[in-house]
């Protein structure tokens, strides 16, 4: 896990390596105990196509967003739980 602070203006600058692999644009998602930040792919139905090609086909979007957040809230959940373990 890798510790950043804030500048003078309230920014924070992400490590090269976390830019390379999730990219540049992300969503903040305030929780009650933590803040965090969600990669958004350049073309959000592409990626979700490259990660499972057709097995989607017939699902509605709002579908796959229901299920998309539900899973990156597990996952945040579990991220937040990794940590505390490991302090």
């Amino acid at each position: 896990m890798t510790k950043v602070l804030l500048d003078e203006e309230g920014r924070i600058q992400l490590p090269e390596d976390v830019r390379d692999q999730y990219g540049e644009e992300y969503r903040i998602v305030q929780r009650p105990q933590y803040v965090a930040l969600i990669p958004i792919d350049e073309d959000p139905l592409e990626g979700v196509h490259e990660a499972v090609g057709d097995a989607f086909e017939g699902v509605s979007s709002e579908e796959l967003s229901n299920q998309a957040i539900s899973t990156a809230k597990a996952d945040i959940e579990s991220g937040i739980a990794d940590q505390d373990s490991e302090e």
